[in-house]
């Protein structure tokens, strides 16, 4: 599992680049076991944490964004701000997470309690985008060009990896990298348990796709990136807001598969699935790094 308490610089730059794995799940040759952690910690990462849709990946962007030192100061504060802006919508995923993590101790995740954590989740997501309007628009009055246009590019990528693991990942395929892999290598499961969990997933994630319309993110990430591009930018112009459909989709698959495999484990493997639930729960921005 990923530590809580922050993302490394080196998994948020992982976001720019295409995975360092092929289709086949083999790593390229030019992939070193740094990029595939990096490329590990960024999935994991956006499969637990929806609390800002498309506010928090331009927050993300913002840790390797090269500016200039004069501006960095400026940067930082704003990249606080957003953090802020975006607290309650963390402080409703926090509550999912430990939730699911007092669900998967006990042996089965309350599901009413879920839900409403997860509406909750989607309401202050929701919120967020308004809340940031201004600070979007210091933002764009700071960077020069390539310095916006850098962080479009950034924007975009975390939009790919979020829709890889969110929307077109199979969460019952054992493909390395794939969130059964990851639990299979965490959990220790046996090859008996990943058979009867992949089951269960394909079952249980069967209807979830057509509950989600990812045209609807997609729009959202072009319409910003093509104005936050430009010369000028009105970010209450940017009408469309995503980010409580995005956070929506991601905590319900999120908490689909938790519900799903916890009947599926031993008390001691639940044990350790919760301890990293508890470690998303913490979670905490990481400074900002160039």
């Amino acid at each position: 599992m990923v530590a809580g308490f922050g993302l490394s610089a080196a998994a948020t730059h992982a976001a720019q680049a295409p995975s360092p794995t092929a289709a086949g799940g083999a790593s390229t040759s030019s992939a070193t076991p740094a990029d595939d952690q990096a490329a590990s910690e960024l999935k994991e990462h956006h499969r637990h944490h929806h609390h800002g849709g498309v506010t928090k990946f331009i927050a993300m962007s913002l840790d390797t964004l090269g500016t200039d030192d004069s501006k960095r100061p400026q940067v930082e504060k704003l990249q606080s701000d957003l953090h802020t802006q975006m607290a309650p919508a963390r402080e409703a995923e926090k509550s999912l997470q430990l939730v699911l993590a007092d669900g998967m101790t006990a042996g089965a995740v309350d599901a009413g309690k879920v839900d409403a954590a997860i509406a909750r989740l989607t309401t202050a997501a929701d919120a967020a985008h308004g809340a940031s309007l201004d600070t979007l628009n210091k933002l764009h009055a700071i960077l020069s060009p390539p310095e916006r246009a850098a962080l479009v590019d950034k924007v975009q990528a975390h939009w790919e990896v979020w829709r890889q693991v969110n929307q077109e990942e199979l969460p019952d395929g054992r493909e390395r990298g794939g969130q059964l892999a990851e639990l299979t290598e965490e959990a220790k499961l046996t090859p008996n348990q990943v058979t009867k969990i992949s089951a269960a997933l394909h079952t249980a994630m069967a209807g979830l796709s057509g509950k989600f319309d990812p045209k609807k993110g997609e729009a959202h990430v072009h319409a910003f990136s093509t104005a936050f591009a430009g010369d000028s930018f009105d970010a209450k112009a940017v009408t469309s807001n995503a980010n409580g459909h995005l956070a929506s989709r991601g905590a319900t698959r999120m908490a689909l598969f938790y519900e799903t495999v916890t009947p599926l484990l031993t008390p001691e493997q639940r044990t350790k699935i919760a301890a990293g639930l508890r470690e998303h729960a913490a979670y905490q921005p990481a400074p900002s790094a160039k």
